[in-house]
């Protein structure tokens, strides 16, 4: 039988819906990671929620936590930006957080990192369309492995007490390889998982890639690398989890079955929790297409092939 874990989130929705904060690029280009600086208290508050609720695994407010993003952060403290010398600190503030959050004592806490769409302005996570200096496995490998040094600079052990590194909404095939890449070069040495997504009407990554190739290049041989612990889905529609849920085990099962790997990695699996609203890149808000609904139809039969699922709870 599958061991089923139970994540937080989403993170940014629930300060909105909960806490009425709101985010937008020109203030807040750190978006969630912005509390670290401005309100440490309130996003203690909403990530306890989460762990009150019950979850296994608390994300860290750091998914589009940037060297670019705290440099265009402008404080009474950094009238001109936060500099990297002066990361740290919050780097820091973030693990704390998480950890203070747990309350049931088996919880852990998984470093959040987005991808570099995440941290540009507008985001690019659902387009993958990237700036000319980003737009390249070697770029993109550079740039994550420096996100991660900065965690491993920073005071605090923060390498040693986190119990996973999460890569999330990947949008293209070269930014698999590069954080794995990336996670190999660094300071950690925990499980990490990377997460997709699929914002198309087909099955697709925005940049056409299909699901066999990002199983594929999520598990295969890498000098000195590790495979990662999850592979899986994210920031993506709830009726479409069937069919790539689907595509996603085949996948794996084939290259269990070609010797690849001994067993298919854990599934992570975190969809949208909505009922059909688009996030417009222009507006930066969620926006409801009239007569669109977005739930998984009980009639669904999803095929298991996994030994251990991530999903996540939502706050009401």
């Amino acid at each position: 039988m599958a061991t089923i874990q139970i994540l937080d989130g989403g993170l940014g929705t629930s300060l909105g819906d909960l806490y009425n904060i709101k985010f937008d690029s020109k203030t807040t280009p750190l978006w969630a990671s912005h509390l670290l600086v401005s309100d440490p208290a309130t996003l203690q508050a909403c990530q306890r929620d989460f762990g009150v609720a019950g979850v296994d695994i608390l994300l860290t407010a750091t998914y589009q936590v940037s060297a670019e993003g705290f440099a265009r952060t402008k404080t009474a403290q950094f009238p001109d930006g936060i500099p990297r010398s002066a990361v740290g600190p919050f780097l820091q503030k973030a693990v704390d957080i998480a950890e203070k959050a747990k309350v049931r004592e088996s919880a852990s806490v998984a470093l959040s990192l987005g991808p570099y769409g995440a941290c540009m302005i507008p985001g690019q996570e659902y387009s993958g369309a990237y700036d000319a200096e980003h737009d390249s496995e070697e770029s993109l490998y550079l740039w994550h492995l420096d996100r991660l040094r900065m965690f491993a600079e920073a005071d605090g052990e923060l390498v040693s007490r986190v119990r996973y590194v999460a890569f999330e909404t990947l949008p293209r095939l070269d930014e698999v390889r590069a954080v794995r890449r990336a996670i190999r070069d660094s300071a950690f040495r925990v499980p990490f998982w990377i997460a997709c997504v699929f914002p198309r009407d087909d099955d697709l990554l925005p940049d056409g890639s299909s699901v066999e190739e990002v199983v594929r290049a999520a598990v295969a041989s890498m000098e000195g690398g590790d495979v990662p612990w999850g592979i899986g889905i994210n920031c993506t529609k709830m009726h479409k989890l069937a069919g790539l849920v689907d595509l996603f085990g085949r996948a794996a099962a084939e290259v269990v079955a070609e010797g690849q790997v001994s067993a298919p990695p854990s599934l992570v699996l975190y969809p949208d929790g909505t009922n059909g609203e688009v996030y417009n890149t222009t507006t930066q808000v969620w926006e409801k297409r009239d007569g669109l609904g977005d739930n998984l139809s009980a009639n669904v039969s999803i095929t298991l092939w996994w030994e251990c699922w991530i999903t996540q709870v939502q706050l009401c």
